[in-house]
């Protein structure tokens, strides 16, 4: 079951985090003080292994449908919960394809299956001791789960400190919303921009969130990501019909 815990004990001060950033940072501390407090719902009891299980499920579709999909899953495990890797591996592939899995999908399930077995992934107290870097190396290794994905995990199920999803579309187009940019940073200047927020970075991220949450989606739909700029030379060489 869902347990949602507001505020989640964090494993960092936030009155320290909030102080650091609002120094460094004029604007975000605009942004943190028109904005509801800093607040992670943790997901109780999940293991890194289901965890991950359902961030498959949820990938590329809508969240109804996924939420079907991975309900059908959930059930061909025991007492509410999903298949454990052991009980996965057994399961044949055209039973997760009849439950809604694309055959990626069901590929993934089952190399996370396979990784969870062989301690790539992690249980929940082996991951408290790891690193983001060490975890987000072992992790990426399974079939389908990427860097964003890893991610998330790092700040909604261990709540650490210092995450940057430099990939992710709300932060990006959140960012260029709290700081009056027309254009979406790339993944690069993003990472560049986010060095002032160190140690915090996870907190930061929370706050493009709501920047991009509070400006709607009809105002950010028109953030667009910057476009390449061309080439002098190139564009020399099309003007002499080179």
């Amino acid at each position: 079951m869902t347990v949602h815990i507001p505020p989640m004990k964090l494993a960092f001060d936030l009155k320290e985090a909030l102080r650091h950033l609002c120094e460094r940072d004029e604007q975000l501390k605009r942004l943190a003080a028109d904005t509801a407090a800093f607040q992670i719902d943790v997901e109780a009891g999940q293991s890194p292994y289901e965890v991950l299980l359902e961030a498959i499920a949820y990938q590329s579709i809508s969240g109804k449908a996924a939420a079907t999909i991975y309900g059908r899953i959930k059930a061909l495990g025991e007492n509410g919960r999903p298949p454990t890797p052991e009980k996965m591996l057994k399961i044949p592939t055209a039973k997760l394809r009849k439950a809604g899995l694309s055959g990626a999908k069901a590929a993934s399930m089952k190399d996370l299956a396979k990784k969870a077995l062989a301690g790539v992934v992690p249980t929940h107290d082996e991951a408290l001791e790891l690193s983001d870097e060490e975890l987000v190396e072992r992790l990426v290794s399974v079939r389908g789960i990427g860097a964003w994905t890893v991610e998330m995990f790092l700040i909604f199920r261990l709540g650490r400190p210092d995450v940057l999803p430099i990939h992710d579309l709300g932060v990006k187009k959140g960012w260029s919303v709290a700081y009056g940019k027309k254009h979406m940073p790339t993944p690069k200047e993003l990472l560049k921009f986010g060095e002032r927020w160190r140690p915090y970075r996870t907190v930061a991220s929370w706050y493009m969130w709501r920047a991009f949450e509070k400006a709607g989606y009809a105002f950010t739909n028109k953030i667009r990501a910057r476009k390449p700029r061309r080439k002098k030379g190139k564009t020399s060489q099309k003007r002499n019909g080179s």
